[in-house]
């Protein structure tokens, strides 16, 4: 396993890095905490070091799992969670994101969820997370997403406070602009990650978001490197998703899109055979090696998948290996087109 550090945190950070979205069940047709839980202690035994939740990720359920997981690990365990996505308000605040049920979104979902950066807000939130997760410190507090009604000199002023308790180690936000990066570190001065949608169907940070993390020293949790299963090779044109399961939201998941994807992936597939490992981890492996992207966040559900993943971070590609895999994949991205369906984005 690799190890890279979380920009100036003085954290270092397993490149592959256990993202427990799904450990929540919401959104992805619910999981077996039993599971969960052995899939984390498998992640961990098997190098990973970093886990990523969010309040989110099932109301709470995310971190209250992985609470209970790391009881007598947390010597072992870097905890990244995240703030700004509230279910629970009394009345509107900062801007409305969606609507959802106790399984997945829906228009018609009995919960509204906003996004809110309020100071007041960030700290309820860790303070509640906290609670959750059964620690006293959250090691990578991040905002999930970025809203207009609350300036970011608020929210970093917030945050700061809760570093200077002792509450959170270090900070970096998700989903964010350039500009919106610049006024956070306006604030705080070390920003450690940014958290960006990257792989490769998704790769528009490389133009300018990757070269300005790289510059300034900012580590990024590439989340989404196998495009929610769709770059593993395993996505046949036969697979069927219920409705609770966000795939079956999305059109990048029709079957003639899974078609081009896996066209693809057989001509990756030789490199895969060369270095002795699976597709996917082929595929994350690519993702770590490219300029400025530090580290992947890859979910599992089964303690396999967990072991699975964190092999990838011991897979180095050679240049040439890396330009002929640029000439395979050049232009797939606008062959399927956008992951996202309007106000679908969560992670």
């Amino acid at each position: 396993m690799q190890y890279r550090p979380l920009g100036k945190s003085g954290i270092d950070a397993s490149a592959i890095c256990l993202g427990a979205w799904a450990i929540g069940g919401w959104m992805w047709g619910g999981q077996d905490e039993e599971d969960s839980i052995k899939t984390i202690h498998a992640a961990i035994d098997a190098g990973i070091n970093i886990i990523d939740t969010a309040p989110m990720y099932g109301m709470g359920e995310s971190e209250r799992v992985v609470g209970k997981a790391i009881k007598g690990r947390r010597d072992k365990v870097i905890i990244a969670t995240k703030c700004g996505m509230r279910w629970d308000l009394d009345e509107p605040k900062g801007r409305a994101f969606f609507k959802t049920d106790e399984d997945a979104i829906s228009p018609d979902g009995a919960k509204q969820v906003y996004v809110y950066n309020g100071p007041e807000s960030v700290k309820y939130e860790v303070d509640q997370s906290l609670q959750r997760l059964g620690v006293d410190h959250i090691d990578l507090l991040q905002t999930h997403w970025q809203e207009e009604t609350t300036p970011i000199e608020e929210t970093a002023g917030a945050i700061k406070e809760l570093i200077e308790a002792g509450k959170v180690r270090a900070f970096g936000p998700c989903n964010a602009s350039i500009d919106q990066i610049e006024r956070y570190r306006s604030v705080l001065g070390v920003i450690a990650t940014d958290q960006e949608k990257y792989s490769m169907l998704d790769r528009s940070i490389e133009e300018d978001k990757l070269p300005y993390l790289a510059e300034h020293d900012i580590a990024l949790l590439a989340y989404s490197p196998l495009a929610n299963g769709l770059l593993t090779g395993k996505m046949t044109a036969d697979r069927t998703f219920p409705p609770n399961d966000l795939r079956s939201q999305r059109a990048r998941f029709t079957v003639e899109n899974r078609r081009i994807v896996n066209e693809a992936l057989d001509q990756i597939r030789p490199f895969a055979e060369y270095h002795k490992v699976t597709l996917a981890q082929m595929v994350i492996a690519w993702t770590i090696a490219q300029a400025g992207a530090t580290h992947a966040l890859v979910g599992a559900r089964h303690p396999q998948q967990a072991i699975e993943n964190a092999a990838a971070g011991s897979v180095y590609l050679s240049d040439d290996e890396l330009a002929q895999i640029a000439m395979i994949i050049d232009g797939l991205e606008d062959k399927v087109g956008s992951s996202s369906i309007p106000q679908s984005g969560v992670k």
